[in-house]
């Protein structure tokens, strides 16, 4: 039996009317790759499902072929209210800024994050996408991430995008309100934290490395 990961995208297109966003290409595509290398079945999700944006920042004029390729797999998402914790082994949080607008408040989306944590199956993000965890709760009520060891993308990171001053709020320091323990490396180096089957990643250049974990946990 092939394990089966769920991917979920955002939908979320722009930050200001002159401002596109959406997901990061290379988060998406670098892991959608890894574990379809392991022969992995991948659904990919978003909350409104059909296309997801991606976001023209993220597309460089030497972007590797085999990232682009994953593209067409962002036409006609799955809408994650049609899809079911028990069905998957893990969930996989890509990033890019769309997710800070419709990943927090997203209440099917924090439901499938509890689902998932609590039947210990593997909860991975990455960069923006822990944006996902922000509104996800126990079912004590408890945050999800309060007392883990998490990543993302930094405030000092952000700061630098200069979209900083668009966000809703920023991640970081959010997950940190939280009770989370947030660890960061260098800017826009690599850097992850595993928290037993949470696994967190703080910029694109992570996102290799959290995917491959998800692959070594699934074994």
């Amino acid at each position: 039996m092939s394990k089966k990961v769920l991917m979920v995208v955002t939908n979320h297109a722009k930050i200001t009317e002159d401002t596109p966003t959406g997901i990061w290409l290379s988060e998406f595509g670098e892991a959608y790759n890894e574990f379809k290398n392991h022969g992995y079945e991948v659904t990919v999700a978003s909350p409104s499902g059909g296309e997801a944006p991606v976001d023209p920042n993220s597309v460089s004029e030497d972007e590797p072929q085999e990232i682009l390729n994953t593209k067409p797999h962002l036409e006609n998402t799955t809408p994650i209210s049609e899809v079911n914790a028990e069905d998957f082994d893990a969930i996989f949080l890509p990033g890019g800024h769309g997710t800070m607008f419709d990943f927090p408040d997203n209440q099917k989306l924090q439901k499938l994050l509890r689902n998932f944590y609590e039947a210990d199956k593997i909860v991975a993000a990455v960069c923006h996408g822990p944006a996902g965890l922000v509104g996800a709760t126990l079912s004590n009520g408890e945050p999800l991430v309060k007392g883990k060891r998490v990543s993302a993308f930094t405030d000092a990171e952000e700061v630098e995008t200069t979209l900083d001053k668009h966000m809703p709020f920023l991640l970081e320091s959010k997950l940190n309100e939280l009770g989370a323990t947030v660890l960061t490396g260098e800017k826009w180096a690599t850097h992850h934290e595993v928290d037993g089957k949470l696994i967190t990643g703080q910029n694109p250049q992570s996102t290799e490395v959290v995917a491959k974990e998800v692959v070594k946990q699934l074994g």
